[in-house]
């Protein structure tokens, strides 16, 4: 009978450990698994707010920025560019292991994912828009996307 009681100790540590095990992975995952969605001109004005924050960020590849190397050590291209929206711009390095989208060109709306490093933002995917067969209303900037926090 003196068994019981020291069952249900070990019962309840061990269900104490287990529950704090998977709460303190859910609470650990949580800035990883955040990930902020802004425009370019949402974020460039203040960038040391955003320095290492995960985010994707949306604008347009500004015309005649776009440089591609090959990077010889890593053994693959690595892509430079402005990013630009509503007149606000950062210059944007991908690295990735992967290749860019064949949307991917001069003009293209553009939402790159990453991080805000310094200066600039480096990117770890590209994903391009297809352009649009409808032209912009007459006035509009074609360069200038906003959403909701624009």
């Amino acid at each position: 009978m003196a068994r019981a009681p020291l069952q249900k100790v070990l019962l309840g540590v061990l269900s104490v450990g287990v529950i704090g095990g998977v709460a303190w992975g859910f609470f650990r995952s949580i800035p990883t698994a955040m990930e902020f969605y802004k425009h370019v001109d949402e974020v460039t004005p203040n960038l040391p707010a955003w320095q290492q924050k995960s985010m994707q960020l949306h604008g347009f590849a500004l015309p005649g920025t776009i440089q591609k190397r090959l990077d010889r050590e890593h053994q693959r291209m690595e892509y430079k560019f402005t990013e630009v929206n509503c007149g606000k711009q950062i210059d944007v390095l991908y690295d990735g292991p992967g290749s860019v989208p064949d949307t991917f060109k001069d003009g293209a709306e553009v939402v790159v994912k990453g991080t805000v490093e310094g200066n600039g933002f480096h990117a770890t995917e590209i994903m391009a828009k297809c352009p649009s067969k409808y032209q912009t209303t007459a006035g509009a900037n074609p360069m200038c996307s906003q959403g909701k926090a624009n």
